[in-house]
C-alpha cells in the first residue's frame, strides 16, 4: 500500500512497517462505512469539509498551493459514496519543523473516534519521519486539546504562546 501511495502521490514514503501500524490500530476501522486513504484531498472537497466542519475559510488559490505542498495527508471517505468525511495533514519543512493541520471530521460522523484515528495515523508519520529534535506543533481549538493531549501534545504556556498574524 505504501509503495503504491508514493508512486501515485509523490509524497514521502514512510519507513513504518505493517506491524507498527497494526499495533496502534491505524488499519482498523470499526465503522465499515468509512475507509481511510493516504492521499491529499481535492481542493473543492477540502474547502467544503473545512466549511462543514466549522474551520476557517481558505481561498481557492491558497488551498491549491497548500494542498500540493503537504508532507503527509490522511483522508477518511464514506465507503459507499467516496465522499470526504474527515482529514488531517502535516505540513512543514521536512526537517526541523512540522505542523499538524486541518484535522476535521464531518459533523454527521463525529463522536465515532474518527478524529483519533486520523491523529494516530499522522503520529505514525511523525514518529517515523521527523527528526527527534524537530519541533512538532498544532493549534488546538476549544475542546480538541483533549484529543491532542492523548498523543503527547502539551500547552506551550507559560514559556511561550501561540500567535498568528491577523489581517
Amino acid at each position: 500500500m505504501l509503495e503504491k501511495f508514493v508512486a501515485e502521490t509523490g509524497l514521502v514514503k514512510l519507513k513504518t512497517n505493517r506491524s507498527l501500524l497494526d499495533m496502534i490500530g491505524v488499519n482498523e476501522l470499526e465503522n465499515t462505512k468509512v475507509k481511510l486513504k493516504i492521499e491529499v484531498p481535492k481542493r473543492d472537497e477540502y474547502l467544503a469539509l473545512r466549511k462543514s466542519g466549522g474551520l476557517s475559510t481558505r481561498s481557492l488559490a491558497g488551498a491549491e498551493i497548500g494542498l500540493a505542498n503537504s508532507l503527509y495527508s490522511v483522508c477518511l471517505r464514506e465507503a459507499e459514496t467516496d465522499k470526504l468525511i474527515g482529514m488531517g495533514r502535516i505540513i512543514g519543512d521536512g526537517g526541523t519543523s512540522y505542523q499538524i493541520v486541518d484535522i476535521v471530521v464531518d459533523p454527521l460522523f463525529q463522536q465515532q473516534g474518527l478524529g483519533k484515528l486520523i491523529m494516530k495515523h499522522l503520529m505514525v508519520y511523525i514518529t517515523e519521519e521527523a527528526d527527534a529534535q524537530a519541533y512538532i506543533s498544532l493549534i488546538a481549538d476549544g475542546k480538541a486539546s483533549k484529543l491532542y493531549e492523548q498523543f503527547g501534545f502539551i500547552e506551550t504556556k507559560p514559556q511561550s504562546s501561540g500567535m498568528y498574524y491577523k489581517r
